[in-house]
Formats: C-alpha cells, structure tokens, sequence
C-alpha cells in the first residue's frame, strides 16, 4: 500500500497492517456513493475517501491499546504484534498520511480546504468521544443520552464528514449535502447500537473478537444501559459482577448476557437500530432514482442486518 524500501520498514508493515487486514471500508464507500448521487465522478473523491478511511485506522489502532484488545478484524492487534511504542507510532503515521492523500485531490482549493476543516473537527469529535468512552467505564449511572452523545462523536461523527465530504467533490447543492450527511449521522448510530448487540450475540469466529469483551471492559453499552436501568437487585449484581471484571470467567459472562437478554435489552436495541435506519432512508426520499441512491438504501439495510 506504501511504497517499498521506506524507512523504518517495520514502521510501515505496522501502519498497514490493519489496512492489509480488511474491514468493511464503510467510510470510503460512502465518500464515493456520496459523490454518485449528487452527480460527481468516483475517481474525483478517491484522495479524499482514502484520507478518511485513514483516519479510520489510525483511530482503531489507538483505541485496541487503549482497550487492550488482542485481536481485530480476525488478526492480532497491531500492538500486539509491535508493541505499544510502535503501535501508536504507527497511528500516527497513518494520521499524517491521511491529510497527505488528501492533498493529492485534483479538486478546487477551497472545496478541499473546507474537507479538510470538517475532517479535522471530526477527528477532535472523535477524540472526545473516544475519552467519554473512557470516562464512563468508571461510572454505573451512565443515561441513554449520554451514550449516544458519545456514539455520535465516536463513530457517527466520521461517518457525516465521509458523505458530506463525496457531496462536496461530486458538487451537491448545500441541501444535498446536509441530508447525506443526515443519512450517515442515523446510520452511523444504528451502526453502534448494532454493534454493541453484535458484542454479546454473534459468533466469535466471524466476529473477530472474544464476545462479552465489551462488558469485561467496562463499555457501557445501550444494552448494558437499559438493562441495568431495569434489573432487580439480584439481576443488577450478575450484570455487575462481570462488568470491568478483566478476569472474568466465561460462566459468569454467558450468565451476565442471559440476564441482559431476560430484561429485553438486546429486541430494546434492535428497535433503536431500526428506528435510526429508517430516518436515515428517509434522508434520501428527495434524491431521484439512481444505482448510488438504491446502494445507499441497501446499505443501510446491511447495517441492521450484518452479523460482524
């Protein structure tokens, strides 16, 4: 993905090897789809979707020191495999790469500096979500609006610049704009609430990572935030007793999942999803017929239905 013979070589075999990895590549997806719809042409918004789905990366490699996950996308971490010094060396080699492939776009100056500003307030967001994330792992009275103030920072935040930024390249009307980047705000929600279901349910072989590590780590997830809201005293102490709880037995976390789904907050999730899903659609009633509109719709479909 770089170019070869750069030095220190490790340093980046460390910064693509989660980019050699996979993942959904969901940011740059809407960069282009966004670009589509408005009229533009994919190769015009290319510099700018891999400027921000290098963001992307170089977020998830701090994030997995931070949480100090073992694996991601199937793969060990990258701090893992390097060590921390180098992981977070890495991250932010990837954070300077991304304003460095933006540069290379063809397209007006002001155009790009205006990106290039929402790229950069997107990032802070991130950076604020992220420590919130942090934040409230100490906390038990964590409320559903608070959590999603830090799910939108998080991860709906670069989610809107990736289709407000394809708007831009593909020259949509401010009004085109704003409801693309309405569409990727919902959806990036129900992404996380799907998420956070997809952490206590799916398989872990096709989900890449251990299930219940969430609530080992202290996440305080919707689910996690509705069910303690509704637990016994009895039901509140299984949940409790694993959450933060790093050494945790598997017993224990597959009890704490039972109570959680006893107390309806995995169908409690799922209908958050969906109601997020559906203004996201709704965000694209004014857009005529076209292949990248019926894409957008069948992608917001995929995020309510996907299984990792």
């Amino acid at each position: 993905m770089f170019p070869e013979n750069l030095e220190p070589q490790v340093l980046y075999d460390a910064s693509e090897h989660l980019l050699r990895a996979g993942g959904k590549r969901l940011r740059p997806f809407l960069v282009f789809k966004a670009c589509e719809i408005v009229g533009g042409q994919r190769h015009d918004a290319l510099p700018v979707a891999a400027s921000i789905e290098l963001i992307h990366n170089f977020t998830i490699i701090h994030d997995d020191i931070m949480d100090d996950d073992s694996k991601r996308r199937g793969v060990p971490t990258t701090h893992v495999l390097w060590g921390v010094p180098l992981a977070i060396t890495a991250g932010d080699m990837l954070f300077a790469k991304a304003y460095e492939a933006a540069l290379q776009s063809t397209i007006r100056p002001r155009q790009l500096l205006k990106i290039l500003t929402c790229i950069t307030h997107a990032t802070i967001e991130i950076c604020e979500g992220q420590a919130l994330d942090v934040l409230f792992e100490k906390r038990s009275d964590v409320s559903e609006n608070e959590y999603l103030a830090m799910v939108y920072k998080k991860t709906a935040a670069l989610l809107k610049v990736a289709a407000e930024s394809g708007a831009l390249v593909g020259g949509g009307t401010g009004r085109q704009i704003q409801k693309l980047g309405k569409l990727a705000t919902y959806a990036g929600l129900a992404f996380q609430v799907v998420d956070d279901i997809l952490g206590i349910t799916a398989d872990e072989t096709i989900l890449g990572k251990p299930v219940g590590s969430d609530i080992k780590e202290g996440k305080r997830t919707i689910l996690l935030i509705h069910a303690l809201k509704h637990a016994d005293d009895t039901q509140r102490q299984a949940i409790l007793s694993v959450v933060g709880n790093r050494e945790a037995k598997k017993d224990q976390i597959a009890h704490a999942i039972e109570t959680i789904s006893a107390l309806q907050s995995i169908h409690y999730a799922t209908d958050k999803a969906q109601t997020y899903i559906d203004k996201a659609k709704n965000q694209l009633a004014s857009f005529p017929a076209s292949s990248a509109k019926d894409i957008l719709i069948d992608l917001c479909d995929y995020i309510v239905s996907r299984r990792y």
